[in-house]
Formats: structure tokens, sequence, C-alpha cells
């Protein structure tokens, strides 16, 4: 099944290997590039100027797909971020195993929301943007079993917010999850399929 136009180009600003997989999955043909930017000082800055989750989610999404599109700007670039949101406080990746434990013990018990924002760049021109929030409620879960869990998945942790990974063991860490699961992932696609087609790059 061929759905989509040849042309413009497709390019999806991050190396996450979910997010990849999500449009592979879907069928769609694109490249990847990843774009270098100061998250930590973007959000640093973000938050003295009292601006709220969805919009640093945007704003560190418009960044990515701006410096890829830049370089190529015939091309359709899709930016995506996600903060994960726990009662006020924002939680970035865990530096190591150690801080993936602390996160997994603030975040033991409670109810998070991860702010998913993803958008799409043509050149100077953000063409489409959409945020996603899905929630999740972490279970009760004892330590030993949290120490088992660190120690099968190890340092694979730190390239996740919130120190899990819901497609994986993670799973057995929650309660209840509402929401998009693809936007859990990192790449809320029914909407940007919907904007594909709407756009002209996907048929049917």
């Amino acid at each position: 099944m061929n759905l989509q136009a040849p042309a413009p180009r497709l390019i999806l600003a991050s190396g996450s290997i979910p997010r990849g997989a999500l449009l592979a999955a879907a069928g769609l043909t694109f490249e990847t590039r990843v774009a270098a930017v100061d998250e930590a000082e973007v959000k640093r800055g973000a938050r003295a100027a009292g601006l709220d989750a969805a919009a640093v989610a945007l704003l560190l999404a418009r960044l990515k797909a701006e410096r890829v599109a830049s370089k190529v700007p015939d091309a359709l670039v899709i930016g995506a971020d996600q903060l994960l949101v726990c009662e006020d406080r924002w939680f970035d990746k865990p530096a190591d195993v150690s801080e993936a434990r602390r996160h997994l013990l603030a975040l033991r018990g409670r109810t998070h929301t991860l702010v998913t924002a993803i958008l799409c760049q043509r050149g100077a021109n953000m063409v489409w943007q959409h945020v996603a929030r899905p929630t999740l409620t972490m279970r009760a879960f004892s330590e030993a079993f949290l120490d088992e869990y660190l120690a099968i998945e190890g340092t694979a942790l730190t390239a996740t917010v919130g120190a899990y990974r819901l497609e994986g063991l993670g799973a057995h860490l929650f309660d209840r999850i509402t929401g998009d699961h693809a936007a859990i992932l990192g790449l809320p696609l029914l909407p940007l399929l919907r904007f594909l087609r709407e756009f002209g790059l996907l048929t049917g």
C-alpha cells in the first residue's frame, strides 16, 4: 500500500527510537536528523519566563524542527518533545540509574502527565502543531521490585523521561493509563496522520 506522495520529503527531527518506530510501523517513508538543542537551558529560561509545560514542550519541538528545516527548507520536518509533570514538578531524563531510582520513588503511587508536543515545519513556517496530555498512575510498588527492575533495565532508563519504557517492563509500574498510547511513546500518531492527509502528503 503506497499512501505517501513523493514530495515533500518527510524528516523526523529526533533520534528517538520509539518515535521512529511509530512512523515506520505506519508505513511512512522518512529521514531522521537529530537537531542539537540545549534543552536544559531552554527549560530554565522558559520557567523563569513563566511558561507552562505545554508551551515549553512546543518551544523545544519547534527549535528542533527549525534547526533541521533551515538546512532542508523544501522538506516537511516533524519536531516533537515531551515533558513529564507531577504535582507541578518537571522531570527530565535521569542522568544515571541512581537518579532513575529517585525519580521512580517520587512518582510511585502518584498520577503524572506526559505533556507531548508535536509540530510540522516547512522552511521558516510552522504549519501545524498539537499537544497531547496522557496521564499515568503508578502503583505503590515495593522497593524490592524497584531494585530488581532497575537491575534489569539498567542505563537504558537514562534515555527516557520518567525512567520507564512502557513498551517493555515499565508496564509493570502502572495501575492506570489514560490517553493516546502513541503520545506516551512521544509521538501523537493519529493527529499527525490526519494532518498529513490534510496537507496532501498522504492520500486515501
